[in-house]
């Protein structure tokens, strides 16, 4: 009896002794990049580097600089070859960019999103039953942008003809063998596709109306031919042609290019192929749209610099989660402990709600209130709303207009906000979450490419295009995909009156390019696809080489925490307050305090993470870059 005793206790001691080790291992700080292997290598490249979402995309980067192009021309044959793989994006979307210059020392921004067309008014779709507009189809269509941005940034900072720069994108429109994840993604949407004759002529090679059991989309290695889109590129390159053998400049060659895509027989044939299927935009909604060279934000975090387009992006939500973080000891905190991760998951939050009320088109009234949102000032008073203790669900935009000029012109719309819409009239509530669910995860993350390309001159450039993703609507036999990007509009200016649709306006995007200077020197150049999922992604690739030191490959792959608190920008605009994504990393221990602290957990196998980006050593003259390990993303570099 004794001796069972005395074994129980020791028993008993030695489950207290892990149980204390564990607790203590959990509130040490972690420097997990000590000795951490990765899927892939670290590039490293003295002369260039070209990172995007496809091997081939890259390889176009990667000819241009052989063939004496800049970054620019990189980035630029990089776009056209991931479009014409419909990378998640096609030739009718959007593009945005940061470019630095090295000769001024300057970033600058690119704006090369499309515009709402004539007619798209809230009025116009809640006529046809709509709570927004459409996900897919014309009338989701924003103006193409994409051509336009392209043209703009190689006529303006690059080196190279568009002859050169489209000429491997031709040759993939000419035929190349599609793979595996891109020919089952299309089957897997041919219920969409179906519904345009168009699309069925590009995507669905072995359709048979009669036999829906058959297999409509190519194979996995088949060749994927674009007879159509390969005419429209061609078109582009002789009208090129046409203003060199007249004498015209490079630049004045490639804004030809440009006059007949948007004023010329390719925006007539655009317009009249979208207009027969129901859409909206004009000929004069083209000729009049233009691409925009921007100012970006910024602001300093521990003193770097980081860069981001303005509002009618998402990208100062990442300034602003800076600008909260910054007032904590996060290295103390250690990395993914719960107190890093609760801290984290509170500032995100906070700059989201910012985001989903105050984000819209600044060139379209009222005017953003960027200088208080952006404040430090204002940051520090919201810092003081995340609790020490528990998850906090319930909060509201805050009013940035006390830390700036002016007045709150939507108090009373603040103060009522809410992040999730209401369940649409005649929908019971059971149908309308279980329909929220199903479709949350895949608006999360709809959409969106990246590139990175950067030189021994100093030309850096980081874009996530996007748009015209499948299942896209092509316009008829230009062989161009339209964009989806009407989605992102809301109707209701109680959701956030500056992301009200209206004709000629640019709905606030997800999309978000991301640079960062150390003492006035190129320090880290990123971005990442990915829809809402973007910047959260980017701020947590910031700070795991900047806090935890990471390589940047280590911080590419890393497995992120993911939030759900903000209103999706895609479909229903839902959110899931509370709801915190991780991965199996995260010890059970440290789950365990976060559950207590309120948190609803999912624990999976891989947050969703196609990070990339480039960190510059200045001293040695060496780019050091990271593709992510998650889906198709590749680089190189010399």
């Amino acid at each position: 009896m004794i001796k069972s005793c005395a074994d129980r206790l020791e028993r008993a001691m030695n489950r207290l002794q892990r149980l204390a080790s564990l607790s203590l291992l959990a509130l040490l700080p972690a420097h997990p990049a000590l000795g951490q292997d990765t899927a892939r290598p670290v590039l490293l490249g003295k002369h260039w580097m070209a990172i995007t979402g496809k091997p081939q995309g890259a390889t176009a980067g990667a000819m241009m600089f052989q063939q004496g192009g800049n970054a620019v021309d990189a980035a630029a044959a990089m776009l056209a070859v991931t479009c014409t793989m419909w990378d998640v994006l096609s030739w009718g979307g959007e593009t945005q960019a940061l470019i630095y210059n090295p000769e001024t020392q300057e970033v600058l921004g690119i704006n090369a999103l499309g515009v709402a067309p004539t007619g798209a008014t809230p009025e116009f779709f809640r006529e046809r039953g709509m709570a927004y507009p459409p996900e897919f189809g014309p009338l989701a269509a924003v103006t193409p942008g994409t051509p336009g941005g392209l043209m703009t940034m190689l006529a303006e900072y690059g080196r190279l003809s568009l002859a050169d720069v489209l000429a491997p994108a031709m040759q993939m429109a000419e035929g190349y063998p599609i793979e595996t994840s891109q020919a089952e993604n299309i089957e897997r949407r041919r219920d969409v596709i179906e519904r345009w004759p168009s699309s069925i002529d590009v995507f669905l090679p072995h359709y048979d109306p009669d036999r829906p059991e058959q297999r409509a989309a190519p194979r996995p290695g088949e060749i994927f031919r674009q007879p159509d889109l390969l005419n429209t590129l061609r078109k582009l390159v002789e009208a090129e042609a046409e203003a060199l053998a007249a004498g015209a400049s490079r630049e004045e060659a490639i804004y030809a290019a440009y006059e007949r895509f948007y004023r010329g027989d390719i925006a007539e044939a655009l317009v009249a192929a979208t207009r027969d299927a129901g859409g909206l935009f004009t000929q004069e909604d083209l000729a009049n749209w233009e691409v925009k060279t921007e100012e970006p934000v910024k602001t300093s975090y521990r003193g770097i610099d980081v860069y981001k387009l303005t509002t009618w992006t998402q990208g100062p939500v990442l300034l602003q989660a800076l600008n909260l973080l910054e007032g904590f000891d996060l290295r103390g905190m250690g990395y993914n402990s719960a107190r890093y991760i609760h801290t984290l998951y509170q500032a995100m939050n906070l700059a989201y709600a910012d985001r989903d009320f105050y984000y819209g088109d600044p060139y379209f009234p009222p005017e953003e209130p960027v200088a208080g949102l952006l404040s430090k000032e204002y940051a520090a008073e919201r810092r003081k709303l995340i609790p020490a203790d528990r998850n906090l669900t319930e909060l509201l935009p805050g009013d940035p207009y006390a830390f700036q000029s002016g007045k709150n012109p939507f108090e009373d719309l603040r103060r009522a906000w809410k992040p999730v819409p209401p369940v649409a009239e005649g929908e019971g509530e059971a149908a309308f979450q279980q329909a929220r669910i199903e479709r949350l995860e895949e608006d999360f993350i709809a959409g969106t490419t990246a590139i990175q390309a950067a030189d021994a001159e100093g030309w850096i450039v980081s874009v996530t295009p996007s748009g015209g993703w499948i299942p896209a609507f092509v316009a008829g036999d230009t062989g161009i995909g339209l964009s989806q990007r009407m989605q992102s509009f809301v109707l209701d200016p109680a959701l956030n009156p500056y992301n009200v649709v209206a004709p000629g306006k640019r709905p606030r995007v997800t999309l978000t390019p991301s640079m960062a200077f150390r003492d006035g020197k190129p320090f880290f150049s990123f971005s990442i696809q990915g829809g809402d999922l973007q910047d959260q992604n980017l701020l947590q690739f910031f700070l795991n080489i900047v806090e935890f030191d990471m390589n940047v490959q280590q911080a590419a792959e890393a497995h992120n925490i993911h939030s759900y608190q903000m209103q999706a920008s895609f479909g229903a605009h839902e959110a899931e307050p509370g709801r915190l994504v991780l991965t199996q990393q995260v010890s059970p221990v440290v789950r365990a305090q976060l559950e207590r602290m309120g948190y609803e957990l999912e624990v999976i196998e891989r947050t969703y993470n196609p990070s990339m980006g480039i960190l510059f050593d200045t001293e040695q003259g060496v780019m050091h870059g990271a593709a992510s390990d998650y889906g198709e993303d590749y680089g190189i570099a010399w």
